[in-house]
């Protein structure tokens, strides 16, 4: 089989994705700034096998194990590029002005700056995007591409299990293609065969992870862990599938409209709605002049397709029934706008006929492409809000721990290494929250707040790599025995001047607020 030639509007969808990408994660890039995960995972070989994750040590092995945002970063958006290419070719977009919107879309989205944020996995993450891109890819353009598209699954689940929506909706994105061409080699059964190829690609991906990774399970000696709940893999929760397929409906909805991640102001909602109108004007020209409206098979997509979307967007409430579903694992939310941006490009100018070349048309295409923009660019805004508010959680953290590791080396009988107990908390009396981005960022994971701190473990791996100071803080279960003595219980938060004791050979650190005197 040749090898392809790079077509222009590949070149333009990977600079496109490229440019933007550095323009817009420049910030997260050229700094050094964690967030709360980050600060354990400065070196992190990946080996994430318990929670279905078996190809990710691999994934993220070219750029090391160490954090090194610049170098993740850019092979992160050297995959993004790949796959706007790729995204271009399945879309069938020749429109420059159109592709390199989409490849904005693409990488301004706000769950990619969020996945930003756990630099340390990006790149990891970034290649299971492309892996999944490309399945839908080779399944579209080969006759047993599905063989190719299906091992490209496994490997992307073996990655990320939260990219497989993206493939999903691609795939009946594709199927709908497939279904709206007059003329398909072989018919009827012809257009059936493509389409059925979508799903062996899918049982095939799915069949070969869970066979891969039952195997070096047993190898390693390992079991799935119940984080996230990827130990119940699979299963239906105890309201049944039908309670299930209610709540996946509840939560596309209730994320799409009140997310305050797809549409989180009045530019974005009315450059999302044009899109929408656009598409369903084409829509409509389409079932007018194509004659669709006499065949039942029309009626059936109409009712099936918007049926599966909630429902494929939402897989992952299937794969791990206990997730908590954070913005990482939404990023498949981007591929609505980017998918009526392709529609309407696809279709423009067969929707309205080659008499209607005048001002319609072009008004049209104008307005679709003037609400993509104003959508990369809300998301680009977005997203450097975010990147501005986690520069600050850093600095404000860091200015907090350098005041307490300062009162924690002067209390009498401090010595390197003397046993602390800490929860792990900032008391929210003693510094009252001073983020003022929360209208935006509430929905980004890591994003939001005044501090990187949430557990002792987060005290101690910052003190360690950036103050450069070694504590000893005790174990959970131990920490969990002085947590309810009246000792502690008696100690005023910090900074008050009772925070910090020493106990019985243990410095008692208490940074909570809470009064818990009487229990």
């Amino acid at each position: 089989m040749k090898m392809p030639k790079i077509k222009p509007e590949w070149k333009t969808a990977f600079l496109a994705a490229v440019i933007l990408g550095l323009l817009i994660h420049m910030p997260i890039l050229t700094s050094d700034i964690p967030n709360h995960d980050g600060l354990e995972s400065m070196y992190f070989d990946q080996n994430m096998i318990t929670s279905g994750r078996w190809f990710l040590t691999i994934a993220c092995g070219f750029s090391s194990y160490y954090t090194l945002p610049w170098l993740i970063g850019v092979l992160g958006i050297f995959f993004l590029g790949l796959t706007a290419a790729a995204l271009t070719e399945i879309l069938e977009i020749h429109n420059r002005g159109v592709i390199i919107i989409i490849s904005g879309l693409l990488v301004a989205f706000p769950a990619l700056a969020s996945t930003f944020s756990y630099v340390y996995t990006l790149d990891g993450y970034m290649l299971a995007l492309l892996l999944a891109v490309s399945a839908v890819l080779l399944t579209g353009k080969y006759r047993f591409g599905f063989i190719g598209g299906g091992i490209c699954l496994a490997f992307s689940l073996g990655i990320y299990q939260s990219y497989l929506p993206f493939a999903i909706l691609l795939s009946i994105y594709g199927i709908l293609m497939i279904a709206m061409k007059e003329n398909k080699e072989g018919g009827g059964k012809g257009k059936i065969r493509s389409a059925l190829n979508y799903l062996w690609m899918g049982i095939t991906g799915i069949v070969l992870y869970f066979l891969i990774l039952q195997v070096l399970l047993k190898i390693q000696g390992k079991e799935l862990a119940s984080y996230q709940g990827i130990n119940e893999m699979g299963a239906a929760k105890s309201n049944g599938l039908m309670g299930m397929a209610v709540e996946m409906y509840r939560d596309f909805f209730a994320f799409t409209v009140k997310g305050n991640v797809l549409v989180n102001n009045v530019f974005a909602a009315a450059a999302f709605l044009v899109l929408v109108l656009l598409a369903g004007w084409v829509l409509l020209r389409l079932t007018v002049k194509q004659k669709w409206w006499k065949s039942p098979w029309f009626y059936l997509l109409i009712i099936v397709t918007p049926a599966l979307v909630p429902l494929s967007a939402n897989v992952i409430l299937v794969i791990s029934p206990e997730v908590t579903y954070h913005i990482l694992m939404r990023y498949q939310w981007v591929l609505l706008p980017i998918l009526l941006l392709a529609f309407t490009a696809r279709f423009r100018p067969e929707a309205f006929g080659r008499k209607a070349a005048g001002r319609i048309p072009i008004t049209a295409s104008v307005l679709a492409l003037l609400a993509g923009g104003v959508l990369v660019f809300n998301y680009c805004v977005m997203d450097n809000i975010a990147y501005s508010n986690l520069q600050k959680k850093y600095e404000k953290t860091y200015a907090y721990c350098i005041r307490l590791l300062d009162r924690m080396e002067q209390t009498d009988g401090y010595y390197q290494g003397i046993p602390v107990a800490m929860v792990g908390v900032v008391g929210d009396e003693s510094y009252p929250l001073t983020d003022i981005t929360g209208k935006v960022t509430s929905g980004m994971i890591g994003m939001t707040g005044d501090s990187l701190l949430y557990t002792g473990a987060n005290y101690q791996d910052f003190m360690k790599h950036y103050l450069g100071a070694t504590l000893n803080f005790l174990p959970a279960e131990e920490m969990g025995k002085i947590y309810y003595t009246e000792a502690y219980r008696e100690m005023g938060s910090f900074p008050a001047v009772d925070s910090i004791r020493i106990v019985d050979g243990i410095m008692y650190v208490k940074t909570e607020n809470v009064d818990r005197s009487e229990e």
